[in-house]
């Protein structure tokens, strides 16, 4: 049985960890490098780090603290932020990373993912798919979002379903899943969103946004069909700890890995 993974989230800004309530309002969380470290230690199965502001600001992403985060860590990293070339992509395996996210470039130029997952391979290809929610009063529907670092970031009228079937058809390896109505809320994940993608994504989906309580990640997992959790909030200002979270899902019989 595969194991769910258990992944923090780093948002950078400015050289700084920070999170905020969907997107916006960030406070400080602490330096990237030495929460990267202690993670590793704690037993986090993955970690994600997102140069948030680098899309929005329109500059490449901070090489040299990707370089130095990828020294604390033995576990698989992630480096989203301001990609958009196979270069860039190049640059930060180059200097530590195990995978790549792309947003808002995938978004731009669709092709990106494919010309990515043939230079590197699909399992080093991440696309962040930052969605909000509406309803047209039948049904809940997504919206995908870019540009997210900053004041909310811009609407592309994208449904956010379609752009997951067009992501598996060109050859991402994994799909990082956010709610920007849930980020920072601490009210749980969108479930009715992870059981609408998890009937298109062949590939592993990683649940973002709104985790609050022990029960929100078993929630993802089990009723949401979620491969990874991923949380910054109740990590980062110690509401729980990994091992804490571990310990509830494998109490829950769910598969991790100690």
């Amino acid at each position: 049985m595969l194991t769910k993974r258990i992944i923090p989230c780093l948002d950078v800004k400015l050289g700084r960890v920070v999170k905020g309530v969907q997107f916006l309002d960030h406070v400080d969380a602490g330096d990237p490098v030495e929460l990267a470290g202690y993670y590793n230690q704690e037993g986090a199965d993955e970690l994600v780090f997102y140069d948030i502001t680098a899309s929005s600001d329109d500059r490449n992403i901070m090489i040299e603290v990707v370089s130095q985060t990828a020294e604390q860590v033995f576990i698989p990293l992630t480096v989203g932020g301001g990609i958009r070339t196979i270069e860039d992509v190049n640059k930060m395996l180059l200097a530590g990373a195990d995978k790549v996210s792309i947003n808002t470039a995938a978004v731009q130029r669709p092709e990106f993912i494919e010309e990515s997952a043939k230079a590197f391979g699909s399992q080093c290809i991440v696309v962040g798919i930052d969605v909000i929610r509406s309803n047209n009063g039948q049904r809940f529907t997504w919206t995908v979002k870019t540009h997210t670092g900053r004041d909310g970031g811009r609407s592309t009228g994208l449904d956010a379903i379609e752009w997951v079937k067009q992501v598996v058809e060109l050859g991402a390896g994994e799909i990082v899943l956010n709610s920007i109505d849930s980020d920072g809320m601490l009210s749980g994940y969108d479930i009715d969103l992870l059981q609408a993608v998890s009937k298109y994504a062949s590939i592993p989906v990683v649940a973002s946004g709104g985790a609050g309580k022990l029960s929100d990640f078993s929630d993802a997992i089990i009723n949401g069909n979620a491969d990874a959790v991923l949380a910054a909030s109740i990590f980062h200002f110690n509401k729980y700890s990994i091992k804490e979270v571990k310990n509830y899902l494998d109490s829950k019989d769910i598969a991790v890995r100690f």
